[in-house]
């Protein structure tokens, strides 16, 4: 589904994360996974959607994006355990 999303995507549980933007969150968590995209997360394995969340307009995700980035390594990972406490790989929800 197309829509807005912010999300973050971890190497493994409480390992790297990256935060990131996109209109596409199926393929751009896609190509994270099959590390299609170069950078970061290849050169540090962030294979894995942990966290997301929707917006209706694009410029409310990347405003959201930037106020993640800003914050602390602990906040991200208390957004990531209130939605996803187990740090499964939430891809395969959105394959389906």
């Amino acid at each position: 589904m197309k829509a807005p999303a912010v999300y973050i995507i971890a190497s493994r549980r409480n390992g790297t994360l990256y935060t990131g933007v996109t209109s596409h969150l199926a393929r751009r968590a896609f190509e994270h996974r099959e590390g299609l995209t170069q950078g970061f997360t290849a050169r540090y394995g962030c294979k894995h959607l942990v966290w997301y969340e929707r917006y209706d307009a694009m410029a409310d995700a990347i405003a959201r994006e930037k106020q993640i980035k800003g914050g602390s390594r602990a906040r991200k990972i208390a957004l990531i355990e209130a939605m996803n406490p187990d740090w499964i790989d939430l891809y395969t929800s959105l394959a389906q």
